[in-house]
C-alpha cells in the first residue's frame, strides 16, 4: 500500500470548517500522480508516449470530519487493471492523525492517447512496470464492462 501525508492547510476547509470535498480529490490526485512517478511513470514518459491518465469516477464515502492543525494520510492500492492496462481501479483511504480511517474512494480511470484522444493500453514496457507493482489480495483483473458498472451511458455516445 503507497501512503503519502498532507498538512491540511486553511485553504483546503470550507464553509463548515472542516475539509472540503475538493481537498480531498486534490489530495487523491496529487497520491496518485506521486504513486505513478515512484513508478516511472513522469511527464517526460507521459510525453514520449502521448499518453496521459483519465478519471472515469470517483466515489467517496466520508465517515468522520478532518480540521486543520493535523497531518492527513492518504493510501492508494491498486485494485484492478485490464490485460492490456488501459483500464485501472484504485482505493484510497484517509488515515486522521490518530490513525482512523475517516474517509474512502473507489476511483476508476484509464490511460488516454493525447495524438487520438482515445483509450489506448499501455505501450508493453510501461505495462510490465504497473503489474510488478503491490497488490492486494481482493485485486481482480478489469474488463470495459467494468468501467461502467455505475453508469447509464447515453446511447448516442
Amino acid at each position: 500500500m503507497y501512503v503519502k501525508e498532507f498538512e491540511v492547510r486553511w485553504s483546503d476547509v470550507d464553509a463548515n470548517r472542516h475539509l472540503a470535498n475538493s481537498a480531498y480529490i486534490n489530495f487523491m490526485s496529487h497520491t496518485r500522480m506521486s504513486y505513478l512517478l515512484e513508478l516511472g511513470f513522469d511527464q517526460r514518459m507521459m510525453a514520449k508516449h502521448q499518453i496521459g491518465p483519465v478519471v472515469f469516477y470517483e466515489h467517496m464515502y466520508y465517515f468522520k470530519e478532518v480540521f486543520p492543525g493535523k497531518p492527513i494520510r492518504v493510501s492508494l492500492e491498486v485494485m484492478g487493471i485490464s490485460e492490456d492496462g488501459k483500464f485501472f481501479e484504485f482505493h484510497h483511504n484517509f488515515y486522521d492523525a490518530k490513525g482512523r480511517n475517516v474517509a474512502h474512494c473507489e476511483m476508476m480511470g484509464a490511460w488516454m492517447s493525447l495524438e487520438t484522444r482515445k483509450l489506448i493500453g499501455l505501450p508493453r514496457d510501461l505495462l510490465q512496470v504497473f503489474n510488478s507493482a503491490e497488490k492486494p489480495k481482493s485485486f481482480q483483473m478489469l474488463t470495459k464492462e467494468d468501467t461502467r458498472k455505475f453508469a447509464k451511458v447515453p446511447k448516442d455516445i
